[in-house]
């Protein structure tokens, strides 16, 4: 069909998985993408047209009435829409022309991880299927044991999340495809460990907001080889005359040595794919701080696993 742009209803968890396809989609395929706002849908009743859209809905349970709200009007509209879910007998497959089932298995765990992941991976597949890249579909292929490698750094991480046991703030940095996974692991310790954590871009933690950053500020680095690593070594300059207590995630040795701490990711992966290997490595730090911390990693308080809102 003659689609120009992409428009992306999600949620929490889903909604970073769309700041990756703004990336993606965008770098790759040509497309615009923005992200919906349910309560003109839902509240206001004031629904925006969505000509030569493309409507997704990501959501892993596929639960919530506001994000199958605006694929219903979509729909109404005659607008192509396809849903990304865990649940393919859910009211938001049942909403959508089409529906790409991520095929995660049950997960157990309230806050979403394995559903994030494979949620990035079903947009990657989308991505190469849409640009017709043998390339891409050959990239594709090492994603599974990268993120395998990526799993076995747990000691690593149990080490870095030592240095942050009595912490109660930080920062979450991360520009380009890892925007989305800045989003992502501040997320994960807000929901876990119940830190203040705010999700920045190297740019915007210089718009004013980097007079927060003082000597032992926590800061988390998300610095995978590609075309922004330059900018993040420019940011992390700053962040060591603020003398930040800097955490960085990244598979450049050159990059790690200017940590306080570090997650090495062992197998390297395209700048467009290291999302979904550094959120692992950003999960695995939220489950072993929340631990040190003495909180419950499976019983978050206050969350449950499936939140309908309208």
């Amino acid at each position: 069909q003659n689609i120009s742009h992409v428009v992306i209803a999600a949620r929490g968890s889903s909604d970073n998985v769309g700041r990756y396809a703004k990336y993606l989609l965008g770098a790759a395929n040509g497309l615009s993408v923005a992200l919906a706002t349910p309560s003109l849908f839902t509240i206001y009743k004031q629904a925006p047209q969505f000509r030569n859209a493309l409507v997704l809905g990501i959501s892993q349970s596929g639960q919530s009435p506001d994000i199958v709200a605006v694929l219903a009007e979509a729909r109404r509209q005659g607008t192509l829409t396809l849903a990304i879910t865990n649940d393919p007998e859910s009211p938001l497959a049942a909403t959508a022309a089409h529906t790409l089932n991520m095929r995660a298995g049950l997960e157990k765990s309230v806050a979403a991880t394995k559903t994030y992941t494979s949620s990035l991976m079903v947009i990657a597949m989308l991505s190469a299927a849409l640009s017709n890249s043998s390339e891409m579909q050959a990239e594709l292929t090492a994603v599974p044991e990268a993120v395998s490698q990526t799993i076995a750094l747990g000691q690593a991480a149990l080490e870095a999340a030592t240095r942050w046991r009595f912490s109660d703030r930080c920062v979450v940095i991360g520009r380009g495809y890892n925007y989305a996974t800045a989003y992502e692991v501040a997320l994960k310790l807000k929901e876990l460990t119940y830190i203040v954590a705010e999700s920045y871009s190297p740019a915007d933690l210089l718009h004013g907001s980097f007079a927060i950053v003082e000597r032992d500020f926590p800061a988390l680095v998300i610095a995978p080889s590609g075309a922004m690593l330059a900018n993040i070594h420019a940011l992390l300059e700053e962040l060591q005359q603020a003398g930040a207590d800097t955490l960085i995630i990244s598979d450049d040795k050159e990059t790690l040595e200017l940590g306080d701490a570090r997650l090495h990711l062992p197998l390297h992966v395209p700048e467009w794919l290291s999302p979904i290997t550094a959120v692992t490595a950003g999960q695995l730090f939220a489950m072993h701080l929340t631990q040190i911390k003495k909180l419950n990693v499976d019983q978050p308080r206050g969350l449950q696993k499936v939140t309908r809102t309208h």
